[in-house]
């Protein structure tokens, strides 16, 4: 047992609710509490325990009813849940299993039995935990919680979507490497990715793949979200932002270095690539090699956006015409804009 490990004990009667959280407390849990389902959602939502403890007979949502929520939410649906009952056991039982629960105690509580059951669920969603961590080192977060939820089969199978393409790369790159030795290389790709990296998964991005100091990120997959090209342009300013210091860092030891992005929107192939041991997820289309071509023409801390983009974005920023810029593997002229105001957006 851990001390991060903690438990929702969920029950309409005071005295029940102060047994199991004194009973477990004593055993070096941390126990939050809940009167109601409605409440017990509500903690689940702020900050979602390691096991919950769920009476079925409350007043408003029932056991079974909470249950099936935990369930419904992608974000808790590995959630272990007991439901603790005065009731028929073997009856409770079939429903309870019927709702997602994983295991079931009867009233009164048998101490030995509690503390057996929680330590089991709790071994197992340890495992769960150390899966997803595994996972995440490969996929992003949400593309890895689908996949420990049993759904990551369903989002990984080749579809079709529109999604929004921002590629970041490093101005002065190739200059750098010439002239420093491999550990400063490294130390800047360390802060560099670190940096992106933060801010693609708070920004709901999708990280395809890091290749020295090109970077491609992607919006609106494999998890699909709202203004996802306003999510790519808020991601571009705040890297502009982070990389700033990390410049300034660099120039102090004779090197000029700064960050060209270019960002498209359109539709793309999605899926998984790779084989057995290695799969990576992947965007294939037009729109990807498009946001790589403005990448690529993107001036030292300037932001490049093709015109659907700069359409979809229309009021929230301002722009100026580049271009039509000559984009190699492109057979006419691409309107091009490059974005003047970095303020807030109405919709922020």
């Amino acid at each position: 047992m851990t001390a991060s490990q903690r438990i929702l004990v969920v029950d309409d009667t005071p005295q029940n609710v102060k047994l199991l959280a004194d009973l477990l407390t004593a055993k070096g849990y941390a126990v939050a509490t809940a009167a109601n389902g409605e409440q017990a959602l509500e903690r689940i939502g702020g900050e979602p325990p390691d096991l919950v403890l769920l009476d079925v007979m409350m007043p408003g949502l029932s056991g079974y009813e909470v249950c099936r929520k935990i369930r419904e939410n992608p974000a808790t649906a590995l959630l272990p849940v007991v439901m603790v009952t005065s009731l028929d056991p073997q009856q409770e039982r079939v429903k309870g299993i019927e709702a997602g629960a994983d295991d079931f105690l009867s009233k009164p509580i048998n101490q030995p039995e509690l503390f057996a059951r929680v330590r089991s669920l709790l071994r197992v969603k340890a495992l769960q935990d150390e899966r997803l961590a595994r996972l995440k080192s490969f996929f992003s977060p949400q593309l890895a919680e689908a996949i420990a939820a049993g759904r990551g089969e369903e989002l990984l199978k080749t579809h079709r979507r529109e999604i929004t393409v921002a590629f970041f790369d490093l101005r002065g790159f190739t200059a750098f490497t010439e002239s420093t030795e491999p550990e400063e290389v490294m130390e800047l790709l360390r802060a560099y990715h670190s940096a992106l990296g933060r801010l693609v998964l708070e920004h709901q991005g999708t990280l395809e793949r890091f290749a020295g100091d090109a970077v491609m990120v992607f919006f609106n997959d494999p998890v699909p979200i709202e203004r996802p090209a306003e999510h790519a342009v808020r991601t571009a300013l705040a890297m502009m932002q982070a990389f700033a210091p990390i410049g300034a860092h660099w120039a102090k030891r004779g090197y000029e270095l700064a960050l060209g992005v270019g960002i498209a929107q359109g539709y793309a192939t999605l899926g998984a690539i790779g084989f057995e041991g290695r799969w990576d997820y992947a965007a294939i289309g037009n729109v990807t090699n498009l946001a790589a071509r403005l990448c690529g023409e993107a001036k030292a801390g300037q932001i490049l956006l093709d015109r659907k983009t700069m359409a979809t974005l229309e009021g929230a920023f301002d722009f100026d015409p580049v271009g039509p810029l000559t984009l190699k593997g492109f057979s006419h002229p691409v309107p091009a804009f490059a974005l003047r105001n970095r303020g807030q957006s109405p919709n922020s």
